[in-house]
């Protein structure tokens, strides 16, 4: 939302329509179910500046979108955004058409003058292109070089032949072989389309393009055949998008996707910050809940723990250990422990340079009342009394919920030890199990009952 400002506006578009019709439907879950409910939901607005007798029907509704999909894939494919008189008669758009010239497609199509007085045309956002690319490309069935050159019956005659998944399939091909991806999101938008057809879903395409949820959508096999081109060898961010892809399909299996790709990679895996981002995202979107997060698997660093945070606010288990994080990432933590609801069981933060520092900060967030922590592994970070005594009031302040801590291979001396083991004398103190290092001797202390 923040690169893409108008995205701000797309949404509450959409969001106050609903509101607006009081409507039972549900807020979209994917972006082309956004898209869809914005783009049908304007040119619906046209009927507004008209008399019920020069109002569009539904089928003319649908014609205009397929007309302005025309001009948009067209344009895609040569890379250009802005358009002419002439472009828009090449799609069958009159450019002297009344909803044109009274403004009424503005949130669709911009017009502006140029410097010779000649009027030009563009989409409000690329993004919107894109979307109206890919609902011609699915209505019309062809996706090929010099597909306008064909005449009707050579499209039909290519239908018959070929099925849904032909034309996936071919889309998916183009935009992995594009040089700059620019087809990615047209892609994502083409393939999202699919489960909103379905006849079961009622979108508000079918009203107005009933004939899009005639043929067979063949999402499985689409599913598929996406989860064999992640295993190929390409670049990242050709996988992140077939990510999105899935994603757009409903494809419930993505987390275990996700983690395929990752396992099979190399065992120090050096994603960018952008691709962990965008893996973040495409976690959250998917419908299993996240019971482990390893942030080993992506990105060692504070900026990778930064990127990935909001699946460390959303997960059971997390292990940061070996991360090269310092106070900084105590600080990123005590906010999710902070978080409402607090989802957070297990942390392992061991063997990073966290100090007595890091340890005051990460308290902030274990003294929290609605932390709720079970477990915390502090191997190893270089933690002294002082760090001890910040977590002896942590304990203080929520007792209920702590029931292991590691402190093994820290200085906590005898006053830090002493700290903490005389918290276990608290009735409300869960803590069962404690580990530290002392003498040269690891000891754990088992229940508040058996303690010395």
């Amino acid at each position: 939302m923040c690169h893409i400002p108008v995205f701000c506006y797309i949404i509450a578009s959409v969001m106050n329509k609903l509101l607006e019709d009081q409507s039972k439907e549900e807020s979209a879950k994917t972006l082309t179910e956004l898209y869809t409910l914005y783009s049908v939901s304007q040119i619906k607005r046209m009927d507004d500046k008209y008399s019920d007798d020069k109002k569009m029907s539904a089928e003319e509704k649908g014609q205009f979108l397929v007309q302005l999909g025309k001009l948009a894939f067209k344009h895609l494919e040569k890379g250009t955004l802005i358009f002419y008189k002439k472009d828009l008669a090449e799609c069958d758009i009159d450019v002297n058409w009344g909803a044109l010239q009274a403004g009424v497609c503005t949130q669709i199509f911009n017009v502006e003058s140029g410097t010779t007085g000649e009027n030009m045309f563009s989409f409000v956002h690329l993004s919107v292109q894109e979307f109206l690319a890919a609902l011609f490309v699915l209505h019309e069935g062809v996706l090929q070089t010099n597909s306008f050159l064909k005449t009707r019956k050579e499209k039909i005659r290519w239908w018959f032949k070929h099925s849904r998944f032909d034309l996936y399939k071919c889309a998916v091909k183009k935009a992995l072989q594009s040089q700059n991806g620019h087809l990615n999101l047209f892609v994502r938008f083409l393939l999202g389309l699919a489960p909103i057809l379905e006849p079961e879903i009622g979108s508000p395409l079918n009203v107005v393009l009933p004939q899009l949820a005639i043929r067979e959508v063949s999402i499985k096999k689409t599913v598929q055949y996406i989860k064999e081109k992640i295993r190929e060898d390409i670049s990242p961010e050709r996988i992140i998008n077939l990510f999105h892809c899935l994603n757009e399909l409903g494809d419930n299996s993505l987390v275990e996707e996700i983690n395929r790709y990752i396992n099979s990679a190399h065992e120090e895996n050096t994603l960018t910050p952008a691709q962990c981002s965008a893996l973040a995202y495409l976690l959250l979107m998917s419908d299993k809940d996240l019971d482990e997060f390893d942030l080993k698997k992506y990105l060692r660093s504070e900026e990778g723990l930064r990127r990935m945070l909001p699946v460390v606010k959303v997960s059971k288990r997390v292990w940061l250990n070996q991360c090269h994080l310092s106070k900084a990432s105590c600080e990123m933590m005590a906010s999710v422990l902070q978080g409402t609801p607090s989802h957070l069981r297990e942390l392992d933060l061991s063997d990073n340079d966290l100090q007595d520092e890091g340890m005051e900060l990460l308290c902030v967030g274990l003294r929290y009342p609605q932390c709720k922590l079970e477990t915390v592994r502090l191997i190893g970070c270089l933690i002294t009394h002082e760090g001890c005594s910040f977590l002896a009031s942590a304990l203080k302040s929520n007792p209920s919920y702590l029931k292991q801590l590691d402190l093994s291979y820290n200085h906590p001396g005898d006053t830090g030890v002493r700290e903490l083991t005389d918290r276990l004398s608290d009735p409300n103190c869960k803590l069962e199990t404690f580990r530290y290092d002392h003498g040269g001797e690891l000891r754990i202390k088992p229940g508040p009952s058996k303690c010395e």
